[in-house]
C-alpha cells in the first residue's frame, strides 16, 4: 500500500519511521518533509492545509492511506476533500476537529455530558473577559480559544501576568480574539492517547511532555521540549476511569451531534489522588511524545492507523514492547522567541549510531552537504532502554555527540518520574 503523510515536523519523522517498519507499507511519500525524512520517504512540495490539492494529488499518485499529522489541515477540512476523493485518512473531519479548533467547544462537549474539567469562562470581548478574570483572581489559566501551536496558553501566578496573556489574545496574537478563562487544575498532567473508528474507542498508550522551555519547568511555553512514555501516573486505574468518564462520553455526544471521531484523540488530563479531568483534548498525534510513543509501538502502528480510517479497530490493542523510551528536543536558541536558521548541525550520524538511540528531525534542511538549522523545534532525540534511566542516559549521550552551538535543550526530561 502507498502511504501519504501531511507534516514536516518530528512527529511526522517518527510516524514515518514506524509506518516503514511494516512490510504492508509501499511507496511512502511525506509533505513537505524535512532533512531527515528525506532520508527514508520520498518528500514532495505540497500545500498540505488545500484539501483539494492534497485530494488530487493521492488520486493521481495512487494513495491507498493518507496519514494527517497536523492540525492545522485537519481544522482546514482536508480529511472531508479526501474522503469525498474516495481517499482513506487517517484524520477526523473538520466538524470533528473543532475538538482541538475550539477550546470552548470542547467545553461545551465536556458539559453536554458531564465530563470532569476545569470551570470556566468563555469570552469574545476584552472587557467581558477581563471583569471575569478579575472576579476569579490569579492563579488561573488564559487559553487562545483557537489553534495556537501549543502556544496560547498562560498559567497566570499573578493578576499581572494573566492581564498580559489576555491583552495579547485580543490583540491577535494567537489568530482570532477569543478566550476561554479557566481554573487552575492541580496534580500530574499527563497525555493519553485513544485511537478512534468513529464508533469504536482503542486505548494506545501515554506520555509525559514537558512544556516549559527551561529546567524546572521555568521559562516560556513552548511546543514541546521533551517527552516520556510511558507515563507512571496513567496506572490502569486511571486509564479506565478517563475513558468511562471523558473519552467515551464525549466521543458518544460527537456522534449524536452528527460529527463522528475517526483518528487519534490526544486527551491532555490532569491527575490528581487518582482522579483524572481533562485539560484539552488534541485531535492529532503530540509532538514530541509521537516520538517516544512510537519507539515502543514497533511495527504495529500502520495496520492500526489504517483500520482506524476504514471504520475496523481490533477489540484490543496489540502489546507495545516492553521498553521504555524518552524524547529531547533540541531547539533552537531563543525559541520559543526569535531565534537564527541556517545554522550547519554536525555529529547526528555519531549520535545515532550509539545503541537504543533515534535522532528524529523536526527544524531541518539540507544544505550542499550540511544539514542545517530551518526551525525552532530542530531535532528530537529520542531513545528506548529497559528502565527510564536507562532510556534517558542514551538519549544525552547522544545530544552530547551533537555539534551545534545554537541549540539548546532542557537537561531534565523525565524528572518527575526519576525524582530529578
Amino acid at each position: 500500500m502507498d502511504i501519504l503523510i501531511l507534516g514536516g515536523g518530528g512527529r511526522e519523522h517518527a510516524l514515518a519511521r514506524a509506518i516503514r517498519l511494516h512490510p504492508d507499507c509501499g511507496r511512502l511519500v511525506v509533505a513537505p518533509g524535512n532533512a531527515g525524512i528525506a532520508a527514508i520517504a520520498e518528500v514532495a512540495p505540497l500545500p498540505i492545509e488545500d484539501g483539494a490539492a492534497v485530494a488530487a494529488f493521492a488520486k493521481a499518485q495512487g494513495i491507498g492511506l493518507v496519514v494527517v499529522g497536523p492540525e492545522a489541515p485537519l481544522a482546514a477540512g482536508v480529511a472531508d476533500a479526501l474522503l469525498e476523493a474516495g481517499v482513506p485518512v487517517f484524520g477526523p473531519s473538520r466538524a470533528a476537529a473543532m475538538l482541538e479548533a475550539s477550546k470552548g467547544f470542547t467545553k461545551e462537549i465536556c458539559a453536554a455530558v458531564g465530563a470532569p474539567t476545569a470551570a470556566y469562562g468563555r469570552f469574545s470581548d476584552l472587557e467581558s473577559a477581563r471583569a471575569y478574570l478579575r472576579a476569579k483572581g490569579a492563579p488561573i489559566v488564559v487559553k487562545a480559544d483557537g489553534l495556537a501551536a501549543g502556544k496560547g496558553v498562560t498559567v497566570a501566578e499573578t493578576m499581572a501576568e494573566a492581564e498580559v496573556a489576555l491583552e495579547a489574545v485580543f490583540a491577535g496574537a494567537h489568530g482570532a480574539a477569543e478566550v476561554v478563562i479557566e481554573e487552575v487544575l492541580r496534580g500530574e498532567e499527563a497525555s493519553f492517547f485513544v485511537l478512534c473508528d468513529g464508533a469504536r474507542a482503542l486505548p494506545l498508550g501515554s506520555a509525559q511532555d514537558h512544556k516549559r522551555a527551561f529546567d524546572g519547568d521555568e521559562g516560556p511555553n513552548t511546543g514541546g521540549m521533551g517527552a516520556y512514555s510511558p507515563a507512571p501516573v496513567m496506572t490502569p486505574e486511571v486509564e479506565a476511569c478517563a475513558m468511562r468518564e471523558i473519552v467515551e462520553p464525549c466521543l458518544a455526544e460527537m456522534a449524536r451531534r452528527g460529527a463522528p471521531f475517526r483518528g487519534v484523540l490526544f486527551v491532555g488530563l490532569m491527575i490528581e489522588a487518582g482522579a483524572p479531568r481533562l485539560v484539552e483534548f488534541n485531535v492529532r498525534f503530540g509532538d514530541p511524545e509521537c516520538q517516544a510513543l512510537t519507539l515502543r509501538l514497533g511495527d504495529a502502528l500502520l495496520p492500526l492507523l489504517h483500520a482506524a480510517a476504514e471504520g475496523r479497530l481490533p477489540e484490543a490493542p496489540p502489546p507495545l514492547r516492553p521498553v521504555h523510551a524518552l524524547a529531547v528536543t533540541v531547539a533552537a536558541k531563543g525559541y520559543p522567541g526569535d531565534y537564527a536558521k541556517g545554522e550547519p548541525i554536525r555529529g547526528l550520524e555519531a549520535a545515532g549510531a550509539l545503541p537504543g538511540v533515534t535522532i528524529f528531525h523536526a527544524g531541518t534542511a539540507r544544505k550542499g552537504e550540511e544539514i542545517v538549522s530551518n526551525g525552532g523545534r530542530v531535532l528530537t532525540v529520542a531513545a528506548e532502554g529497559e528502565t527510564l534511566a536507562e532510556a534517558r542516559s542514551r538519549a544525552y549521550a547522544a545530544v552530547d555527540l551533537i555539534d551545534w552551538p545554537g541549540g539548546f535543550c532542557r537537561r531534565d526530561i523525565g524528572w518527575r518520574a526519576l525524582g530529578g
